[in-house]
């Protein structure tokens, strides 16, 4: 055809290679396009074949963020019969002008009832999705379906993208009736999500209440437990010489804020403790960052080999994070709402840092729409506080294995394991603050919480027996009243959520008499007391929904009650009143085709049509507009039902966004009372985690532990590894141990024995009793007391960080270094075979020095685990601090003393090592670290050569130590008298003085 040959025409042009050109019908919808290219940092949309001129510049212009425009050349070659015209369609144009303020974002544009891509932003999504990405006009594009743009918009946000989200502002009656009818629908920028500001409409489907009910719906919505959005800011003081770190982490989903504001060094080791405390999903950074800061960043975040799991980092401009434009940010910010006092505490809590990470923040959430999150002040929380629970680093959180193993990274295994047994989402959320001491939702005492836990696994009461079924399959009702509160709840959402609420509230009063008379604990009655109270506004927002509509999403009848809505009323009555009309015309209808039973039928969407058989179309008026017809019948609409209909189409738009707007104002007053509904959830979170200790304490041989608060003791009886226990099932085969550190008395323990003896899990199983005990749960033991620990620290393993330029000994340095500067005398010190990184002598010299600080001047409860003998001497040092113990073994030869035993042949073969998994009063003398080597399968050959080896060092040893005694034993008369002459000098020389 003629426009192909033009095409092929426009590829032989090698002056012009990018101009193409269309049929004159084609021409006819296109206008003026200025660019073919929209270059940005991660996404661009270029027509297939525009190729940028690679040797000048005369094409490119500067945008204001820096980035350049390409422009294609406009081609004055052309067909001799035809215009010149732009290439570019209308919507391409427009999609070109979102793209042109959104670079940084891949946008989903809404096309009827698809979503579409275009340009790189299409092949980054077809890629992603594993969907189709084919040519259209001028741009590769792929679509997906409007219904399932919540499950895209998911997995293209898990892989690290920013999603925009463009949405028709116009709809077709209003357009058809307005000026601009014949013009492209206008479309704006509806939302924007990433990692952690998954809130809204179109990512947050909810199932219906059966569904819920039943628990067959907990993996619609795939939220990570956590999504903290991180932002962090660096100050560095030239007189004191010192590094400043503030940061502030929010989580837009539940409404949770922490500050903090921290002195750091050169291996950031204050900010990595941090950040994987909070373990973000999105971290804000200035542009300007330092070298150190990114390095470790880039570490965490690439963390992971999932790509979903890895955490997103957005560089944001320097001068957003300088003091006075985040300063001027924050003061605009809190001077429109009303929480006045919210800007007071941040500044009491970080001071400048803060306010330097706050300003940028509350920019980027803004972008998002979600910055109400940050106009209160109880949301705010200091992260560094010191609550009555420790606090533990993120180094112990690892080697503890307290939220994830370290073998695959799974919850299996782990502390958290064994004591999450909560049935709620928001109460998983709670536990695991508990844990590690974050920031507790309410300052309970250890003793009111295991009070709590006692009654429930005592009482069969009708209160606590009806709370834990309530708590049994309810939605996240935390992170729903969040979305209400930013005003970007579907009507699903805000009828479940609401609904539970209510339902809630209601059996818990009907539950009062009960609590009153049959509860003692004073935790759960407060608890259940409180909450019926906290959650009686949702009664008055479910009475005014009507519950089909909710349930469908059709906001035109959503309020059965619209006393309240007089604007939603008078539409009302207008659309009535047409309706009416067109019912009345339905008479003159009748007369005219002289049908008295004629009614109005409807097809495919059209309303109101008079339908007449074809054999009677000469009654038909000749003014009649057919709209359809078949073989039997046509339809028809009469002049007035097109101006009727056309006008009740008109109406019933505007009533649509009548609704939407009164929905919003909705939503508006539902969040008045945010904070006391949280607060009512919190109190649900922390029912939750009690029924979960509750159940942890009925496994067998668990016990309630005394802790008191001026004590600092460690004392346990049969105490057992809270996980590995757990893994063994019921065979009973953990081999219980005692542990008793004194901090007056005996508060180091020094442990050896042979490889794979059971020395790291014991030390393990001492740290996890004490932190299980301090969130007041039982404890695999028979009996305990223990002290208020304020911390734990650990130097467990060996492993390198390469990324930051450190080998294992310097990391492991580093680590030490650390808890020397943090540990105190009320922490619990865990060192495990401390300065094996290096040489032997260097490694022993290390390794006493820091465990004799320890002893001398830190004065903390210390396990040291430990091959080096040497260090055992510390016991005759400091006999009132320090014991020896290792974990006993028996050897399958009767003389032990022998290290290695003859073959008939002559060879040396390593002994055989049984374990015996008990914590045995004194040193081990050698670690027999041969036997674990024929565990592992090391060749015959190579055993039989290392354990020769073994025996002639020792001989060595032994020989110069035989020698060097004998050689002393010789020279002990002579010395004893160079003593004596020596002392006689001495007084001599003091007599003469």
């Amino acid at each position: 055809c003629f426009s192909t040959m033009e095409k092929l025409k426009g590829f032989n042009l090698t002056a012009e290679p990018s101009v193409r050109h269309r049929d004159t019908q084609s021409d006819s919808r296109r206008t003026a396009g200025p660019c073919s290219k929209i270059s940005d940092q991660g996404s661009s949309i270029r027509p297939p074949g525009d190729v940028p001129d690679q040797h000048t510049n005369k094409n490119r212009l500067q945008t204001g963020g820096g980035k350049a425009v390409n422009l294609s050349p406009q081609s004055d070659v052309s067909a001799p019969s035809r215009r010149s015209k732009s290439i570019y369609t209308p919507l391409e144009q427009q999609v070109m002008q979102l793209k042109e303020k959104h670079k940084d974002a891949l946008l989903a544009v809404e096309c009827g009832y698809k979503y579409r891509f275009f340009g790189e932003d299409a092949a980054i999504a077809a890629k992603e999705l594993n969907i189709v990405c084919h040519l259209d006009h001028n741009f590769m594009t792929c679509s997906i379906p409007t219904h399932r743009l919540f499950v895209h918009v998911r997995r293209l946000v898990s892989h690290g993208h920013k999603v925009g989200v463009v949405k028709q502002t116009e709809t077709s009656a209003i357009k058809a009736s307005g000026a601009n009818r014949n013009a492209l629908f206008t479309r704006q920028l509806s939302a924007l999500y990433t990692k952690s500001t998954l809130v809204g409409e179109d990512v947050n489907p909810v199932c219906k209440l059966q569904d819920v009910e039943e628990g067959v719906c907990g993996d619609v919505v795939l939220d990570p437990p956590d999504s903290f959005l991180l932002c962090i800011s660096e100050s560095w003081n030239k007189l004191k010489k010192e590094l400043t770190i503030g940061l502030v982490a929010v989580q837009p989903s539940t409404g949770d804020v922490l500050l903090d504001c921290f002195p750091d060094g050169e291996s950031r080791s204050e900010l990595e403790a941090r950040v994987l405390k909070i373990s973000p999903v999105e971290i804000l950074v200035p542009s300007d960052l330092s070298e150190q800061t990114h390095r470790l960043l880039q570490s965490i975040s690439n963390a992971s080999s999932q790509a979903d799991d890895r955490v997103r980092v957005e560089r944001r401009d320097g001068a957003q994070f300088e003091f006075t434009s985040a300063m001027n940010t924050v003061t605009d910010f809190y001077c429109h709402t009303q929480e006045k006092g919210a800007i007071i505490i941040i500044i009491f809590f970080g001071g400048s840092p803060v306010i330097c990470c706050l300003g940028p923040l509350i920019q980027y959430l803004q972008e998002f729409n979600l910055e109400r999150v940050l106009s209160s002040e109880s949301s705010f929380l200091h992260l560094s506080c010191k609550s009555e629970g420790m606090m533990l680093s993120a180094a112990t959180l690892r080697n503890l294995e307290v939220l994830n193993n370290q073998t695959d990274g799974g919850m299996k295994g782990s502390l958290l394991w064994v004591l999450d047994h909560t049935c709620t989402p928001f109460g998983k959320r709670l536990m695991r603050k508990w844990l590690f001491s974050l920031f507790p939702s309410q300052p309970l005492s250890i003793t009111e919480r295991q009070d709590a836990v006692q009654e429930i696994l005592e009482s069969d009461s009708l209160a606590i027996n009806s709370t834990r079924s309530l708590l049994s399959h309810l939605p996240d009702l935390e992170r729903g009243i969040c979305s209400i509160y930013h005003k970007k709840s579907s009507t699903q959402q805000f009828y479940l959520i609401s609904s539970c609420l209510s339902r809630l509230g209601r059996e818990l009063e009907a539950l009062l008499p009960a609590i009153n008379s049959q509860i003692r604990s004073a935790l759960l009655r407060g608890f259940l007391l409180d909450t019926p109270e906290l959650l009686a506004p949702a009664h008055n927002f479910l009475k005014v929904l009507s519950e089909s509509a909710a349930k469908s999403g059709n906001k035109t009848e959503l309020f059965s009650d619209l006393s309240g809505f007089p604007v939603l009323q008078e539409r009302r009555e207008q659309i009535q009143t047409v309706l009416n009309e067109i019912q009345h015309h339905r008479k003159e209808i009748r007369l005219t085709l002289k049908a008295p039973t004629l009614d109005y039928t409807a097809v495919s969407g059209q309303e109101f049509l008079i339908e007449v058989k074809n054999s009677l179309s000469s009654t038909v008026p000749p003014n009649w507009i057919k709209i359809s017809s078949t073989k039997a019948v046509s339809r028809y609409h009469s002049p007035f039902l097109v101006e009727r209909y056309k006008k009740l189409l008109q109406l019933r738009e505007q009533l649509l966004l009548d609704c939407q707007r009164e929905w919003i104002n909705f939503l508006d007053q539902f969040g008045e009372h945010y904070h006391t509904m949280k607060r009512a959830i919190s109190h649900l979170a922390t029912m939750d985690c009690l029924f979960s200790l509750a159940e942890v304490a009925k496994q067998g041989d668990y016990c309630r532990p005394d802790v008191h608060e001026n004590l600092r003791q460690i004392i346990i009886r049969d105490g057992r590894h809270p996980a590995i226990d757990l893994l063994m099932g019921e065979h009973n085969q953990y081999v219980p141990n005692h542990t008793e550190l004194q901090g007056d008395g005996r508060r180091t323990m020094i442990i050896t024995g042979p490889n794979m003896g059971g020395k790291s899990s014991y030390i393990r199983q001492v740290a996890l009793i004490c932190v299980m005990a301090q969130i007041g749960s039982y404890i695999p033991a028979s009996e305990a007391y223990l002290g208020i620990l304020d911390g734990i620290f650990t130097r467990m393993g060996a492993s390198d960080n390469i990324y930051k330029g450190r080998s294992t000994f310097m990391e492991e340095l580093s680590e030490t270094s650390e808890i020397i500067s943090r540990a105190t005398d009320r922490s619990l010190v865990i060192l495990d075979e401390l300065g094996r990184g290096t040489s032997t002598h260097d490694g022993i010299a290390i390794a006493y020095a820091t465990l004799e600080h320890f002893i001398r001047v830190v004065k903390a409860l210390t396990l040291f685990v430990t091959h080096y003998p040497p260090l055992c001497e510390l016991e005759r040092v400091y006999p009132e601090h320090v014991s020896n113990y290792h974990m006993a073994f028996l050897l399958n030869e009767p003389d032990i003393r022998v290290y290695v035993f003859m073959l008939p042949d002559g060879e040396v073969q390593p002994e055989f090592v049984t374990f015996l998994y008990r914590l045995t009063a004194g040193a081990a003398g050698r670690s027999y670290g041969l036997n674990v080597a024929r565990l592992a399968d090391i060749p015959d050959p190579v055993l039989h050569t290392a354990a020769h080896k073994a025996q002639e060092l020792e001989n060595t040893v032994n020989a110069k130590r035989y020698s060097k005694h004998t050689h002393l034993s010789q020279l002990s008369p002579l010395i004893s008298e160079k003593i004596k002459i020596s002392a006689l000098a001495a007084r001599l020389a003091n007599i003469c003085f």
